[in-house]
């Protein structure tokens, strides 16, 4: 079966999908609209779908051989849309401004692919409809739910659109064995003090002067500890304290995020927070305790594998279908947590347009991403599923 020519006269249908989506933006983990319409479509697909924790599940092909997973996440982010667009979501608070629906809509169509070619595939693919993508939440739920077994994956791709003036056709990867997308460390730092009148500060212990002086030597753990050759960013976003300009408080709350693309300088930079954070506390007399959430490690492609799908996808006829190797990017992804456990390829496709709708970014509320990126994100999902299975 020729996928892409499939795909384009499945076309209508792929937008129909992904508008639904759009439309219906949901964010977080629980998601029953979403899942409730994918398990809708794999049935009218002949395909039968499981609930796996929050996300959804199928298979498709001939068990007893190997075994390729391909995953898309579903969630939106909480924020309004200004698209314009008339299938906008109109909530003003969930919006799809990250291409979360094109990754659902492609990857219900190649299952409709290879369900429709499934005599001809050589062992099985199995598909992970995964809620909860942005918080960090959705592959920690269905990998704790079983998504890595019965049947037990061994490779998985994902692909992600990329919005913006990028060429249709361009495809982004990474095969050098270094990290694609960085980690990604949120962190807490819950500092005691304790609380007097503010005309007396000598009676209490200031939780905002403790967390200053933490702030200020957070920020020598990247100057002057981390190796320079490591990418390593330590943000604080937020610095809670106090409720009255003559009060000083009880306690103070710092928290922000950890992203790197070295798993060494992962290490290095969470360990020296909390020795950092308890000792400038203490100094001042206070205690610090840090917490980590959201734990997720750089995603580190494999690099043979990665390749390897590379020379599936040019086996498409595609129009204007071009490689950009060696990308690496400084936002985080949760399928690093399904990397780090099989060998997987991580991509980007292009879903840019070259005029005006091309100004705005991911995470913008007027970012748009271009249609025509589904027929060709479905045919490579279903394209390197069935040939590296004909090829194992």
């Amino acid at each position: 079966m020729n996928y892409y020519e499939r795909a384009l006269e499945l076309k209508d249908e792929i937008i129909e999908n992904r508008r639904y989506f759009h439309t219906n933006a949901e964010v977080g983990v629980h998601m029953p609209k979403a899942t409730a319409y994918v398990m809708e479509k794999l049935a009218e697909y002949g395909i039968e779908p499981k609930a796996c924790g929050e996300g959804v599940t199928a298979t498709v092909g001939k068990p007893g051989g190997k075994v390729i997973l391909l995953r898309a996440d579903m969630d939106a982010l909480s924020m309004p849309e200004l698209s314009g667009l008339p299938f906008a979501c109109p909530t003003g608070t969930e919006g799809h401004c990250c291409g979360h629906d094109l990754h659902a809509a492609m990857l219900l169509t190649a299952a409709k692919l290879l369900k429709e070619n499934e005599a001809e595939l050589n062992g099985t693919v199995k598909f992970m409809f995964q809620p909860g993508e942005e918080n960090f939440t959705g592959a920690v739920n269905m990998l704790a739910n079983g998504i890595l077994e019965n049947p037990k994956p061994d490779v998985a791709l994902a692909y992600h659109v990329g919005p913006g003036k990028i060429p249709m056709g361009m495809f982004m990867y990474n095969d050098t064995g270094k990290a694609v997308m960085f980690s990604m460390d949120g962190f807490e730092i819950h500092i005691k003090g304790r609380g007097s009148h503010g005309a007396y500060p000598q009676m209490s212990i200031d939780p905002i002067n403790i967390g200053v002086h933490i702030h200020l030597a957070l920020q020598e753990l990247i100057a002057r500890e981390c190796n320079p050759s490591d990418a390593a960013v330590l943000t604080v976003g937020q610095f809670q304290a106090g409720s009255a300009p003559n009060i000083i408080p009880e306690s103070a709350l710092l928290t922000g995020t950890i992203r790197t693309n070295s798993p060494d300088a992962r290490k290095l930079l969470k360990q020296r927070m909390v020795e950092v954070s308890e000792r400038t506390a203490a100094v001042y007399g206070g205690t610090a305790e840090v917490v980590f959430t959201g734990e997720i490690c750089p995603l580190i492609c494999d690099p043979a594998l990665t390749r390897e799908m590379v020379g599936y996808m040019k086996e498409l006829p595609i129009p204007g279908l071009t490689g950009y190797p060696g990308i690496t990017a400084s936002a985080s992804e949760d399928f690093a947590l399904v990397a780090e456990k099989i060998p997987s390829v991580f991509m980007y496709l292009s879903a840019g347009f070259m005029d005006e709708r091309g100004n705005a970014s991911a995470h913008n509320p007027k970012v748009m991403f271009n249609e025509d990126v589904l027929p060709i994100g479905a045919s490579c999902l279903a394209q390197c599923a069935t040939q590296w299975l004909k090829n194992h």
